[in-house]
């Protein structure tokens, strides 16, 4: 079997192991991601908004799969969350439940598309073949850590459990004992509804309304979910109905999901459902900025006007004083009138 710890870190004396487990996960989360953001390109909508959604989404969807595991183990009657409430915080060898994130993931993305108003609906349907992608790679973390691992099986692709690692029930059965590796089955599933709703997608394009791909996920990961639970001998069941919590949680997923669907295509009209809208709303992409090019500054030329010199007074010549002298001052013509 494979080591859950990668390597460990040596700082100043302490020990920091790093998990597979981890790893894995997060894997699993850029890539889920990635194939959301490029659905929400082919539709036309600007894949930038949502990485900064995801930064809320998978912090608050860790805390949620963590609170929920917590109180689904306590149900099931494990009191070392009680007894030792820092046990809360440790999150070695997995102690993630699936449900908690995708609520409260869930929860934290409707409040930011709401916030930057963006439409629901197409966020919504782009996000579910990925989340199902994701899952399915985050469950090889399972295998490492070897758990989710169903009854015992002679079927050849059952997969061995160490002892430790075994429920109290299979310990004394031989070693080479081979379990139903109920991981992998639902990891297949996922894979198989992803490949189906981004078929839909492809095929029917703009004919699908919003809401249906959505709906798809909820119906096809409830189905699932439900089915792989009842290989699953370590997880918690409600006495009253002999099934497990989070079989019970899968069941709602897929009836809701079928009344989503049959909303969208009439097959029940509520009045909350009469403002839903019937085409995608994408975000007009914001007008690029003109870059302001600086005009060179022409300089005129400067045109030098010469000095107008004032004209010299003519003074008059002695001849000219002369000529005047002489010429004889011409008198008018005096009428008799007396």
């Amino acid at each position: 079997m494979i080591d859950p710890v990668m390597f460990t870190i040596r700082l100043f004396g302490y020990e920091y192991p790093v998990y597979w487990y981890g790893l894995i996960v997060m894997t699993g989360v850029l890539v889920g991601s990635t194939i959301v953001e490029r659905s929400l390109k082919r539709h036309g909508e600007d894949g930038e908004k949502f990485w900064d959604a995801l930064i809320w989404v998978v912090l608050f969807g860790i805390i949620g799969a963590r609170l929920w595991y917590v109180v689904n183990a306590t149900l099931g009657g494990n009191r070392i969350y009680i007894e030792n409430p820092a046990e809360l915080i440790n999150l070695r060898q997995g102690g993630l439940h699936i449900f908690g994130g995708f609520l409260f993931g869930s929860i934290v993305l409707l409040w930011f598309l709401r916030k930057h108003n963006l439409d629901s609906w197409l966020y919504l349907d782009m996000a579910g073949p990925g989340l199902l992608i994701g899952q399915a790679i985050g469950r090889l973390g399972n295998f490492i850590n070897q758990e989710l691992y169903g009854p015992p099986t002679a079927l050849p692709w059952g997969i061995p459990i160490a002892l430790n690692e075994r429920l109290p029930q299979f310990r004394s059965l031989p070693e080479t004992t081979r379990f139903h590796p109920t991981f992998a089955y639902e990891a297949l599933w996922n894979l198989a509804a992803a490949g189906l709703l981004l078929w839909l997608s492809r095929r029917y394009g703009n004919r699908l309304k919003p809401g249906t791909l959505f709906a798809g996920w909820l119906i096809l990961a409830g189905i699932g979910r439900t089915w792989i639970e009842l290989f699953r001998p370590d997880q918690p069941k409600i006495p009253e109905l002999g099934i497990s919590y989070s079989a019970a949680f899968a069941s709602l997923m897929a009836v809701a999901g079928a009344i989503v669907l049959m909303i969208r295509y009439k097959g029940f009209n509520f009045a909350f459902a009469e403002t839903w809208e019937e085409e995608y709303r994408i975000t007009p992409p914001a007008a690029p900025a003109v870059p302001v090019v600086p005009q060179p500054v022409v300089e005129e030329p400067v045109v030098e006007i010469p000095e107008k010199k004032p004209a010299a007074r003519k003074t008059k010549t002695a001849a000219a004083k002369k000529t005047k002298a002489r010429t004889p001052t011409r008198k008018s013509k005096k009428t008799d009138t007396e």
